[in-house]
């Protein structure tokens, strides 16, 4: 827990499932959570059950309210956002030492370039986890979580201060590779859960009736095996060069659910590149099935 001349005095402007879990936390380290919005019936149910000691206010009386403002809004919102915090002088005054902190991935110190003219200083933290907005989110930070964090350098030991509050561990992105570190983070957790319910679907159509007991096991292995060996976990008739096993999913799949069929051939073609890059199948053994890939991506293109 923070000592009490750290402590801060916070305000949440965008209290889904991100901005009232972390309000929460930051709670539970010390801090207050003074002020915090909840426009929708949803937002402000939420702010309720995690933030019952904060005030319900608008965004400018928020800001106005608080040490440390974090801003926990869609990415595409941010921007509109912190000018109109800046144009409506809802900040304290240059040198009252007041953070505006986001929490995008994609974005980093530039966007709150207005709050920082006037006179706020910026803070980029965003937390590598998916949310639910409830209270089992508060479990999944409490085991630790990585934060990809820009600060400028007066405000590293701060952000280090806040993250070890969540019991989390910092990692300093650069301002350019912002984007970057998103895309890997969204490709990973938010393909995985689309890829996924893929799986569970498919396994319906061929007569599971409980799809996610089959998949539990064999996808937290794959997981776990991946984290650990990276490439050489990769198993399956894909890795193997089976080109008449692939053959027969791209028919099952056409049949069933042609919208399946584009992403399995752009996931097989990829882990055919991996296996071979990593020289586990040989490129001669592989061209049957990088045959039968392409004619099929031809069709579907055709």
């Amino acid at each position: 827990m923070n000592s009490a001349v750290n402590r801060q005095n916070i305000g949440i402007i965008g209290a889904g499932r991100v901005g009232a879990v972390l309000g929460a936390a930051l709670e539970r380290a010390g801090h207050t959570v003074v002020a915090a919005t909840g426009v929708s019936a949803a937002s402000k149910s939420r702010a309720e059950r995690l933030l019952p000691h904060a005030r319900l206010l608008p965004a400018d009386e928020v800001a106005a309210a608080a040490d440390l403002v974090l801003l926990a809004v869609p990415d595409d919102v941010l921007a509109g956002l912190v000018k109109g915090l800046a144009e409506t002088g809802a900040l304290r005054q240059r040198g009252s030492g007041q953070v505006v902190a986001h929490t995008s991935g994609a974005h980093g110190l530039a966007v709150l370039a207005p709050v920082a003219a006037a006179g706020a200083r910026p803070l980029a933290l965003h937390p590598a986890m998916t949310f639910t907005g409830t209270e089992a989110d508060l479990d999944r930070l409490a085991a630790g979580v990585s934060f990809g964090v820009t600060a400028p350098d007066d405000l590293r030991g701060m952000a280090e201060s806040l993250v070890a509050d969540l019991h989390g561990v910092v990692e300093w992105i650069a301002e350019e590779r912002r984007p970057l570190y998103h895309a890997a983070l969204a490709h990973g957790a938010n393909h995985l859960a689309t890829l996924v319910s893929e799986a569970m679907d498919r396994l319906r159509d061929a007569g599971v009736q409980e799809p996610e007991r089959v998949l539990a096991p064999l996808l937290g292995a794959a997981l776990d095996n991946t984290l650990r060996l990276g490439d050489a976990a990769i198993t399956g008739p894909v890795s193997r060069g089976d080109a008449g096993t692939v053959a027969k999913h791209l028919r099952a799949l056409d049949a069933v659910a042609p919208g399946s069929v584009p992403p399995y051939l752009a996931l097989a073609r990829r882990t055919a590149d991996r296996v071979i890059a990593a020289g586990r199948l040989r490129p001669i053994d592989a061209e049957p099935m990088l045959d039968i890939l392409r004619d099929a991506a031809k069709e579907r293109a055709a």
